[in-house]
């Protein structure tokens, strides 16, 4: 009679997010480093926010804090009791956005990666400087889950910014209002979770490896 490998379990964004903060979930060291483009990031939050899938995420449960790193780059309280094996990027992508923190590139460099939000056409831009220049997005989404955002002042200062530039209509501040606590509340979304306490880790990320690679998905 087979065991069962993995156990299955619905967390929403803010509770990966906030596990991640803490340090309780990491990195395996035998993890790539992050190498999404940030078009590849743009493309993610656009996904979600139509509400299409966009994969499920396959952790190992840690006995060892050792050969493990954390995601992101700042101090974690915790060591990892959770490493991801399976969508990494996407998970890494995810909370760098939410918590506005730089990434770590292939050559250990950091990058911040700004994400931009058009809430009347309700389109995501990777920011340029041609971006930040337009009032009719909102450069940076990052600072709709800093922790002092008040989001009926981040929406009144854009409506009023982008006033400044061309009339707007009570439907389309409606629509604004509308895309950016759509937007916000992203956290909510439900990610399917996949846990296995029995493979060995550089068994299971081999394998998941390969199967990333073969669908496309990392």
């Amino acid at each position: 009679m087979s065991e069962t490998v993995f156990t299955k379990v619905d967390y929403d964004l803010g509770t990966l997010i906030k596990f991640i903060a803490l340090g309780e979930i990491g990195l395996p060291d035998i993890q790539r480093p992050f190498v999404w483009k940030n078009a590849k990031v743009r493309d993610l939050f656009d996904s979600m926010y139509k509400g299409y899938p966009v994969g499920y995420l396959l952790f190992w449960q840690n006995g060892l804090a050792a050969d493990t790193r954390t995601i992101g780059t700042d101090t974690k309280q915790k060591p990892p009791r959770l490493v991801i094996v399976d969508g990494q990027q996407r998970l890494t992508s995810l909370y760098a956005i939410v918590k506005g923190i730089p990434v770590i590139r292939e050559n250990y460099e950091t990058e911040k990666i700004s994400i931009a939000f058009n809430p009347l056409e309700e389109r995501f831009e990777v920011a340029d400087a041609a971006i930040r220049r337009d009032k009719s997005y909102i450069p940076d989404i990052s600072t709709l889950w800093a922790g002092d955002a008040k989001i009926i002042r981040i929406i009144r200062d854009y409506i009023s910014n982008l006033q400044t530039a061309h009339e707007i209509t009570d439907e389309e501040e409606s629509k604004i209002e509308g895309a950016i606590l759509k937007l916000q509340g992203l956290l909510s979304f439900l990610s399917p979770r996949w846990n296995s306490p029995r493979t060995s880790l550089r068994r299971m990320s081999r394998m998941f490896s390969s199967a990333s690679i073969a669908r496309g998905r990392p």
